[in-house]
């Protein structure tokens, strides 16, 4: 039996040291999981649950600026990358990249905001480093060289065992699956031609720069 169309290859991030590159199958995100950063949206500190598709990964130096916003804003995460049995394997430096003035517009009407979040290239990623990840320490993303978000690890109210937890509770996990893990506050605007730099002590870091508008 053959398929009616190609079927495309996975996105692969590349493994710090290692030649061999992790497949990426599914992508699931956690909101509200530091408190700070709750409350700067004016929200409760209760985390909720949502997805990226795959083709929202992106490891380009240089991203274009989206379609259908004036108002993107940048969330620096820890992001895990499991194995067989939803086992954590690897752990990275990703950025989840909203499009705030959409996703407000649908809260507003109580609607699903899954478009201001799952838009291609939305899901920037550094290498992943393999073992267990970091249970604190600093997270920061930069702009231009000016830091806007500094938090730590530490910060998290699920931490990532406690996550995973939670998540397979409407999920089977499984090897494939990459979970941001949450920002701490100080999330913001970025323009065409802002540089970021997001780091997470002891991962590889992740940089790229936004280009001009779709």
């Amino acid at each position: 039996m053959s398929d009616i169309i190609p079927c495309p290859a996975p996105p692969r991030l590349a493994l710090d040291g290692d030649s061999r590159t992790f497949p990426v199958s599914r992508i699931f995100c956690i909101g509200r999981n530091y408190a700070d950063h709750a409350k700067e949206m004016g929200e409760a500190a209760e985390a909720i649950f949502f997805t990226k598709p795959a083709t929202a990964i992106t490891c380009a130096a240089a991203i274009p600026y989206p379609a259908g916003t004036e108002d993107l804003h940048h969330e620096v995460e820890l992001v895990l990358a499991l194995g067989e049995g939803g086992a954590i394997i690897a752990s990275g430096t990703g950025v989840d990249l909203t499009k705030r003035d959409l996703q407000a517009r649908l809260k507003a009407k109580s609607a699903p905001w899954e478009i201001a979040k799952g838009f291609d290239n939305s899901a920037p990623m550094g290498a992943l480093r393999p073992g267990p990840p970091p249970a604190a320490g600093p997270i920061s993303l930069a702009v231009n060289g000016d830091t806007r978000q500094l938090g730590d690890l530490g910060q998290m109210i699920l931490p990532p065992q406690d996550l995973l937890a939670r998540l397979g509770r409407y999920f089977a996990l499984r090897a494939g699956d990459l979970v941001f893990t949450g920002t701490p506050s100080g999330v913001g605007a970025l323009n065409p031609g802002d540089s970021v730099a997001a780091r997470i002590e002891g991962l590889p870091p992740l940089d790229f720069t936004l280009t001009e508008r779709l």
